[in-house]
């Protein structure tokens, strides 16, 4: 009788927590809409008039080569180079989350509250807390500044390639996949690895037989998923010489090869399907 009372309080109180929400979703999608069109003078009939409806029909038409010549997707030649710029664009993703996970296992351990409060050595240290803390800042400076900043940056050291494009990627993400992988480590069951500890298992036995296999899992799975972010990111940094199917984009964008670009984004559709296929293959394995 108890459990049943219970129960119906959680759900009640679970039912009040959804209708909170989405009132407060409606308040704030009202708020804003009507801040964008008083405030900021907005109208939305701007964007359906005759001479932008006339624009993005041409500009549509263009893109499938309905206006005349013959289009980029029908040349043995232009999907030649299309795909040599995939294999680039594949190439700087996977060295760019390659660059990123060591960086990451290198520092995700001393990252963590768990090993600077003791968890994983039964002993807090002021020099822990340091490291932590130098480590995050390093985290958060990392993933503060953009990928395309990051990109212009390096451009100045190295010479356009994929080279300067796989860093600027990987000096981005590993902050993001720092701090994430950061947080797995602190909310681990802590129980099993301080009876290794108490049974006189040394640091690299609780990290080999510990910590590894527990997380493991959802590093590689926060792995593939910034791998697949990273592949969609390389167009941005593609725009300021760093190669690949990016710097073609914007070469084509600027000479009006509007059927080129049409291909270049069938091959970034066929790299982002593929790296999804490899992604859930990869986890299904590994769970």
């Amino acid at each position: 009788m108890k459990g049943d009372t219970t129960g119906k309080i959680v759900a009640i109180s679970g039912m009040s927590i959804t209708k909170t929400s989405i009132i407060l979703a409606l308040v704030l999608i009202t708020a804003s809409w009507g801040f964008i069109l008083t405030s900021e003078g907005a109208s939305l009939s701007e964007y359906f008039s005759a001479g932008n409806l006339y624009h993005t029909k041409k500009f549509l038409a263009s893109m499938f080569g309905l206006d005349g010549g013959k289009p980029a997707f029908f040349s043995a030649e232009s999907w030649s180079n299309a795909l040599k710029l995939t294999y680039e664009t594949l190439k700087m993703s996977v060295m760019a989350i390659g660059f990123t996970g060591i960086g990451m296992l290198l520092t995700v351990i001393p990252a963590s509250r768990s090993a600077a409060d003791g968890s994983i050595t039964l002993r807090s240290t002021w020099y822990g807390w340091l490291v932590f803390g130098l480590i995050r800042l390093l985290y958060i400076f990392s993933r503060a500044v953009p990928e395309l900043v990051w990109a212009m940056i390096i451009i100045f050291v190295f010479k356009p390639g994929i080279l300067p494009g796989a860093v600027a990627l990987a000096l981005h993400n590993f902050g993001i996949l720092g701090k994430l992988c950061a947080e797995v480590v602190e909310d681990l069951d802590w129980q099993p690895i301080r009876a290794l500890r108490s049974s006189g298992a040394g640091t690299v036995q609780i990290l080999t037989y510990g910590i590894l296999p527990a997380v493991t899992p959802k590093f590689i799975t926060f792995l593939l998923y910034r791998w697949e972010v990273i592949i969609r990111t390389t167009i941005v940094v593609g725009f300021v010489g760093a190669g690949g199917l990016g710097q073609q984009f914007r070469l084509s964008m600027s000479w009006f090869q509007y059927t080129e670009i049409t291909l270049l984004l069938i091959c970034y559709f066929l790299l982002v399907v593929g790296s999804d296929m490899v992604s859930g293959l990869l986890r299904r394995i590994t769970q």
